[in-house]
């Protein structure tokens, strides 16, 4: 289909990771903020001010990933202004999706709720993100937090370790995910019945989809080691684990008998051979010995020693990379994203989940607070007398909001 037009209430990163891939594939992404709450408070996306200075006091580091491809405005949406507006934009603009990732307790208060909106556009697709869903509507969505409640933390780090964060905001991600395939799945649905659609995302719900491999096992009589931290070793699959070399380390993984006969067919690896760990059984009984008698090899060899056997019999595996040499893979240095900031400079950007044949691959760069307002309602249909009522009502902010509150 033709790229379509996506109006989100969005912050922090759940939905803006979602409509960043819309924006990918040259749909038109709205991002509607909140105006200034108090004299001296700074508007908007709070993301807008985490990080190092990018472009100015409103565009740093953490703010410009997820943002790209996007334009902003600034509504107070606790005035009937503000809401009036935001109806307006959706039936005037033609808007294919509206998304929220604030609290559902706030939606109808706000004239977000899908009631209110599905009649301003019957058509509409309305996705929502929240912590718990609508059933749970004051509960806050924070990566971290629904992390330890879904057993993220305690499945990951080390055996006799603390619980860990992984490195990547993982239920973020999922729950952005969700979105852009709920999406999608509501407009092939609208391309048959005609109606709009309400997609609700528990974070939660979402994160927990994933434990595919450990909760199943609770039913199953599994032992207390199936499903707690297991550092980086396989609970199932065994040798699968990071080892050390003279040099790094190397992550080599053993998926089958086949591969076990591979390993111990390499000269240096032949000592750890067993006739009972020539099943994955009998290695699953031994895999703390397996784990330290692999590690005695390879710990005598430089990771380049060790990839060279790996490779030569065809074993699966891997030098554990740093982000820079990530970027700089033949597999994903040719497919990464750009932009570039005011002066010019070109940025990178992570690539596109999937390919897609006419996606953009140099997207603009994130737009300063409140850029568009004035612009967006314009094509709504409001005049300069509209703009400046509004404005004085404070239903309404530019990038000037910003100016001030960070002059104050």
């Amino acid at each position: 289909m033709e790229p379509g037009i996506i109006l989100s209430m969005e912050q922090a990163l759940s939905m803006t990771y979602a409509t960043l891939r819309f924006a990918q594939l040259g749909w038109r992404v709205i991002k509607v903020e909140a105006t200034p709450t108090r004299p001296g408070a700074l508007p908007g996306d709070p993301n807008r001010y985490i990080g190092s200075v990018v472009a100015d006091e409103g565009r740093r580091s953490y703010f410009i990933g997820p943002n790209l491809g996007k334009e902003a405005i600034a509504l107070n949406l606790k005035s009937a202004e503000g809401q009036e507006a935001l109806h307006r934009i959706i039936r005037e603009l033609k808007v294919d999706v509206f998304c929220c990732n604030t609290l559902p307790a706030r939606y109808a208060d706000l004239g977000i709720d899908y009631e209110t909106l599905s009649v301003v556009k019957p058509d509409l697709i309305w996705a929502g993100i929240s912590a718990m869903g609508p059933d749970h509507p004051n509960a806050a969505g924070y990566d971290p937090i629904i992390q330890a409640m879904a057993g993220y933390m305690e499945i990951t780090g080390e055996l006799n370790g603390p619980p860990m964060l992984s490195g990547v905001p993982l239920v973020d991600l999922k729950a952005g995910d969700e979105v852009y395939a709920g999406v999608w799945q509501g407009l092939a649905e609208r391309a048959m019945s005609g109606r709009g659609k309400r997609i609700d995302v528990s974070m939660l719900q979402a994160a927990a989809s994933w434990l595919i491999t450990v909760l199943p096992l609770v039913d199953f009589g599994c032992e207390d080691w199936e499903i707690t931290r297991a550092g980086n070793e396989h609970r199932k699959f065994v040798p699968t684990n990071a080892y050390p070399t003279r040099d790094g380390a190397v992550l080599i993984a053993i998926g089958s008998d086949a591969l076990w006969r591979r390993l111990c067919a390499i000269p240096k690896f032949a000592a750890v051979d067993a006739e009972a760990r020539r099943v994955n059984a009998g290695r699953l009984k031994e895999r703390a010995q397996i784990h330290a008698d692999i590690a005695a090899v390879t710990g005598a060899h430089t990771t380049g020693e060790i990839a060279t056997d790996m490779t030569a019999a065809r074993i699966p595996h891997a030098p554990i990379l740093t982000i820079p040499q990530v970027m700089a893979l033949d597999a994903v240095a040719g497919k990464l994203t750009r932009t570039h900031d005011p002066a010019g400079k070109a940025i990178r950007m992570p690539p596109m989940a999937v390919d897609a044949e006419g996606a953009r691959h140099d997207l603009a760069f994130p737009p300063r607070y409140g850029e568009h307002t004035d612009a967006v309602l314009r094509e709504a249909g409001y005049g300069d007398g509209d703009l400046a009522a509004l404005r004085a009502a404070g239903a309404i902010a530019g990038p000037e909001a910003l100016d001030g509150a960070h002059a104050g």
